[in-house]
C-alpha cells in the first residue's frame, strides 16, 4: 500500500519537472558575438558624438576668440573715438559759452545797479543795435562771420541728421563748410543783393516775383556750382570728379531749392531791407545748408566707394 501511494506522487512530480525542462529548452539562446558587436557599435557612436560636441565647442571658442593684435586695434580705435568725442565736446561747449557770454554781457559797462531781469530784458535790443552799427561800419565782414557760423552749424546738423552722435561729428567737414560760408557766401551775397536792387530798380508789383525768379534760376545755379566746386577742391578731388559731381547734382539741387526758397524770398525781397536780408536768408540757410551738405557728402562718399571697388577689381584682375 505504501508503494502504491508513493507511485502516483512520483509520477506527478516527474511530470512537472519534465514540463519545466521542456519550457526551458524552448527559450532562445544568447549569442555572445552579437552582444559584443552591439556594445562596440554603441561605444563607437558615443565616441563620435563626443568628438562632434568637442568640435562645436572649439568652433564657438574660435569665433569668440580675437587675436591679440585685433584686440589692441579695437582698444586704440575706442581710445581715439573717446578723444575725438572729448575734443568735439570741448569745442562746442567753448563756442557756446563764448557766444552766450558775448550776447549777455553786451551792456556790462552799464550794469552797475542793474537787476538780472533788466540785464535779460535789454540784452536782445542792445545786441540788435550793435549789429546794425557793425553793418554800417564793416558790413562785409559782419555778413561773412554770420554765414561762416550758419554754414558750420548747418553741416553739424546735417551730420546729426545722417545718424552720427551729437559729439562725433567730422571736424574737418564742419570746417570746410564753415570756410565756404565765411569766405564766399557772406561776401558774394552782400554784393549780389545790391546788384539785384540795381537790376530791378522799379517799384511795380511784378518786381518781387521777378527777383525771386532771377534768384532761383541764375543766382541759385551760380552759387550751387561755386559751393560744390570749392568743397571738391577742399577735399582734394580731381577736376573731373568735381565736374561730374556738379553735373549730377545741378538739376536735382536746383529743383529742390524751389520747394523752399520761393516762399522765403517773397519775404526777402518784399519785406526785409537790403542790409538785413542776409541775416534773414542765413536763418533759412540752416535748413538749406543741411540739405546741401548732406547731398554733397553722399555723392563724395559714393564716388570714393566706387573708386575703391574699381581699384579692388582691377587688383584682382
Amino acid at each position: 500500500m505504501a508503494a502504491l501511494c508513493c507511485c502516483p506522487t512520483t509520477i506527478i512530480v516527474s511530470g512537472k519537472l519534465s514540463s519545466r525542462i521542456t519550457t526551458a529548452g524552448q527559450l532562445p539562446r544568447i549569442n555572445p558575438f552579437k552582444n559584443q558587436k552591439r556594445l562596440i557599435t554603441e561605444r563607437r557612436n558615443l565616441i563620435v558624438k563626443s568628438i562632434i560636441e568637442d568640435r562645436e565647442v572649439i568652433d564657438v571658442k574660435n569665433d569668440n576668440f580675437k587675436p591679440e593684435e585685433e584686440q589692441t586695434e579695437y582698444k586704440v580705435e575706442d581710445t581715439d573715438r573717446l578723444m575725438s568725442r572729448g575734443i568735439n565736446a570741448a569745442i562746442v561747449l567753448a563756442a557756446g559759452t563764448v557766444a552766450v557770454t558775448k550776447l549777455l554781457t553786451i551792456d556790462h559797462d552799464y550794469w552797475q545797479g542793474w537787476t538780472l531781469y533788466e540785464i535779460l530784458r535789454y540784452a536782445p535790443e542792445h545786441n540788435w543795435v550793435a549789429y546794425e552799427q557793425i553793418l554800417k561800419t564793416n558790413p562785409v565782414l559782419a555778413k561773412m562771420a554770420i554765414s561762416g557760423i550758419v554754414y558750420s552749424l548747418g553741416d553739424w546738423i546735417a551730420q546729426c541728421y545722417e545718424g552720427k552722435p551729437l559729439f562725433e561729428f567730422d571736424r574737418t567737414r564742419v570746417l570746410r563748410s564753415g570756410l565756404v560760408g565765411f569766405t564766399l557766401h557772406g561776401s558774394l551775397s552782400h554784393y549780389y543783393y545790391q546788384f539785384c536792387e540795381a537790376l530791378f530798380p522799379f517799384q511795380e508789383w511784378w518786381v518781387v516775383p521777378a527777383k525771386v525768379a532771377f534768384d532761383q534760376t541764375v543766382w541759385s545755379a551760380i552759387w550751387n556750382s561755386i559751393y560744390f566746386t570749392v568743397l571738391g577742391l577742399l577735399r582734394f578731388q580731381s577736376p573731373a570728379d568735381i565736374f561730374s559731381e556738379i553735373k549730377t547734382t545741378f538739376w536735382p539741387m536746383l529743383t529742390a531749392g524751389w520747394k523752399l526758397w520761393p516762399l522765403a524770398h517773397l519775404v526777402t525781397y518784399g519785406v526785409i531791407p537790403v542790409d538785413q536780408r542776409l541775416l534773414w536768408v542765413d536763418c533759412i540757410e540752416l535748413i538749406w545748408v543741411t540739405i546741401l551738405s548732406t547731398y554733397s557728402n553722399e555723392k563724395a562718399e559714393a564716388q570714393a566707394s566706387g573708386e575703391t571697388n574699381s581699384s579692388s577689381h582691377s587688383g584682382e584682375d
